[in-house]
């Protein structure tokens, strides 16, 4: 099964792409071997936060545009804000990006963030892997936006665009320094608004407060309209033909390396069993979680 599904995404067929992104996401048998055996591809991968409501699916939807416009494919990973009891998600990106949804250029798909906390899913790093080699031109991922735990996109994109909106200024404030550290594009969005243009000052003066020595770009969108989005296009594609090292990369990696080994350790644990263990305990009203890891672990 898995050998065909490989030889599918190197045949750049969506079916197969779509299957092998479930299996991995469910960890079914086989796909950690399959992981092993993947060939490493080198799409560029971009990344887009900022706060919820700042219009970051309305940017990458327009910045679609742009993408197929020049006859070059794009993948999008939304990742969604998930329960935190049954991991489900509202995986609404796809509704917002229906216009792209049937294009032969274009695959979109949603992932829950299955209570992972630094604004992507725990799976990211793998599903961007097998989309490294479907034969695509760009990947987008588009964050869950929660502020200030947007950390890993950092690590694995080789852009990052920050979205923002003229009534960010108090988020930009608390943020700062962090918010400078991630940014390769800032993206002033809905900057028709009245107030945007004292936001955009203040924006620039964080910016040659905060970033020196670095080279972030400020763009102005409106992105209902497509207004700036060419320009957002080409700074993008200007920052991929210089590329720079990206220092965070090697943070992610070694700590998704971490993750995957605690996960191969963890294999022998039944949680189910954990779970009737903790729920005798609450019966006897003594819970004591590390007298009980004690237990389990030995």
């Amino acid at each position: 099964m898995w050998h065909k599904l490989l030889d599918g995404l190197q045949q750049q067929d969506r079916k197969s792409l779509a299957r092998t992104i479930s299996l991995i996401e469910n960890e079914v048998l086989g796909y950690d071997d399959f992981l092993q055996k993947l060939p490493s591809g080198n799409t560029p991968i971009i990344g887009v936060t900022g706060p919820p409501g700042a219009g970051k699916s309305s940017i990458i939807d327009a910045l679609i545009g742009n993408i197929v416009a020049h006859q070059q494919k794009v993948a999008v990973l939304c990742v969604d804000p998930s329960s935190a009891f049954s991991r489900g998600a509202l995986l609404g990106d796809r509704i917002r990006m229906n216009v792209w949804y049937k294009h032969p250029d274009v695959y979109i798909r949603s992932l829950a963030s299955r209570g992972s906390l630094g604004g992507l899913t725990s799976s990211i790093l793998e599903v961007s892997s097998v989309l490294q080699v479907a034969g695509f031109d760009y990947i987008i991922i588009e964050t869950v936006g929660v502020g200030q735990s947007e950390i890993e996109i950092v690590g694995l994109a080789d852009i990052t665009v920050v979205v923002l909106v003229p009534e960010a200024g108090d988020e930009i404030q608390t943020m700062k320094a962090g918010l400078m550290e991630i940014a390769d594009i800032f993206v002033m969005n809905k900057s028709d608004r009245p107030d945007a243009a004292a936001f955009l000052k203040n924006l620039l003066a964080l910016k040659n407060s905060y970033a020196v020595g670095k080279d972030i770009a400020v763009v102005s969108t409106v992105a209902i309209q497509e207004k700036g989005i060419t320009q957002l296009y080409d700074e993008i594609n200007t920052r991929l033909d210089t590329p720079q090292i990206n220092d965070k990369k090697l943070w992610l990696l070694t700590n998704r390396l971490y993750q995957i080994i605690q996960k191969k350790k963890m294999q022998s644990f039944d949680k189910n069993l954990m779970m009737e263990k903790v729920k005798q305990s609450l019966h006897e009203n003594n819970v004591n979680l590390y007298q009980l890891a004690s237990e389990w672990a030995g």
